[in-house]
């Protein structure tokens, strides 16, 4: 709904007229000063979705009722459990069935895909990553070359805005890419860079890294569940994901993993092994020789986690109910009003740090503030509006659009307009 306004009267039109609007009500949502919060953080957590306690207990019960006999019996057996996710997560993502996979958690499936994936030998061993990147992925990787006996000063190449920016720009990427050429091993990015909230041209980027014979991995624990993705199309060889945020899987929920098939079916590709990736045909002989399913599930190291998954299997059911694409029209017009609104304060204390266009930023805006910027993220959490500030003087504001209205945004920005 645009041309956006500043009258109130705005904000209740577009939420009356949003089609989405329902689903808010299949959320719980914190309470401050007797009232429901406002929450802008699902890109740190995802609310609880009020089918949750139901799924919980479904899984319980079949513990109770048949104990190790759950596994073949009750609602949902639970020797399959991670299958039963596989489906919707690939719409996600935009992959195919058997090039996904739930387990561990996103770090958990980093080192492991990065084990798979990474080989470094003398000519070529650099990765290239983007500077300030989450420190889990920095940590991930320093940690992986010296595992090799490399030195991470070396091999791991950072790539940062230019001076006086906070964003990179596609064609900086693909320029180091090519300038790196056959030295280069493995491109490994954030899919969105939490910081500044910036969508990297994943398309493109895997593109470049082909070119010059490198592996495309991307981190997309930011971009899964918030904008479209197409991840078998574009040819990326890995990604992995959190799902806790956009996807609402709860506290440290289950991670997810994409693997290309033309890995996926190779059964004879390297990889660390554990009985839950073997062949369910010859799983239970338990003798030696692992023989991995010929599918992402191949990497499934253990027993799958199904009281942390039956939470994200119940948030899954909204997706597949609503899918990527008016999850995303939803977020460009939210997220639009929310810029255009701030951009209307004369005297905005802060910088929008998020790239304006609307393809490259998902449901987040970063506020980065000179100064005050703790005080002011302290006034709003005591106001009821949930965001998040990272060091040095950013607030991330993030309208996720399954559960956030226009008003929410509109009382955001008059909280924003009483602030010194």
């Amino acid at each position: 709904m645009t041309p956006y306004s500043l009258s109130p009267t705005f904000a209740e039109e577009a939420d009356r007229q949003d089609p989405l609007a329902k689903y808010r009500d299949k959320f719980f949502f914190p309470e401050k000063n007797g009232k429901p919060v406002i929450y802008f953080c699902g890109n740190s957590l995802g609310l609880q979705g009020k089918d949750v306690p139901e799924a919980m207990q479904t899984e319980l019960n079949s513990w109770r009722d048949y104990a190790i006999g759950g596994f073949q019996q009750g609602a949902n057996p639970w020797l399959y459990y991670q299958e039963y996710l596989a489906p919707s997560m690939a719409k996600v993502v935009g992959a195919l069935p058997h090039e996904v996979t739930v387990m561990n958690t996103l770090t958990v499936n980093l080192h492991l895909m990065l084990l798979s994936f990474y080989r470094p030998t003398d000519s070529r061993k650099l990765i290239l990553m983007e500077k300030g990147a989450f420190p889990s992925d920095q940590y991930a990787l320093e940690t992986l070359v010296k595992h090799y006996g490399l030195n991470p000063d070396e091999v791991i190449v950072e790539i940062a805005p230019a001076p006086g920016n906070f964003c990179i720009t596609t064609d900086q990427i693909t320029h180091i890419i090519q300038q790196l050429g056959d030295q280069l091993a493995m491109v490994m990015l954030g899919g969105i860079q939490y910081y500044t909230g910036q969508l990297f041209e994943i398309h493109t980027i895997t593109k470049a890294a082909h070119e010059v014979g490198a592996i495309a991995a991307f981190d997309l624990a930011h971009a899964v569940g918030n904008v479209p993705l197409h991840l078998h199309d574009w040819n990326v060889d890995f990604a992995v994901w959190c799902t806790y945020k956009y996807l609402n899987g709860g506290p440290g929920a289950v991670g997810g993993a994409y693997v290309h098939e033309k890995y996926a079916q190779d059964t004879e590709f390297p990889r660390l092994a554990g009985w839950w990736g073997n062949d369910e045909k010859t799983r239970f002989r338990m003798e030696k020789g692992f023989i991995p399913k010929p599918t992402a599930g191949g990497w499934n190291i253990s027993t799958a986690q199904v009281l942390n998954m039956c939470c994200l299997r119940s948030s899954l059911t909204i997706f597949d109910e609503v899918a990527i694409p008016a999850i995303r029209e939803k977020s460009i017009l939210l997220t639009g009003y929310l810029e255009f609104l701030l951009n209307s304060i004369p005297s905005l204390p802060c910088n929008i740090i998020t790239p304006s266009d609307p393809q490259q930023r998902g449901a987040q805006l970063s506020l980065y503030f000179k100064e005050n910027g703790r005080a002011i993220f302290d006034r709003l959490i005591q106001q009821g509006i949930v965001v998040d500030y990272r060091e040095p003087g950013v607030i991330r504001v993030a309208p996720s659009p399954l559960y956030c209205r226009y008003q929410d945004v509109y009382d955001f920005y008059t909280i924003v307009t009483q602030t010194d």
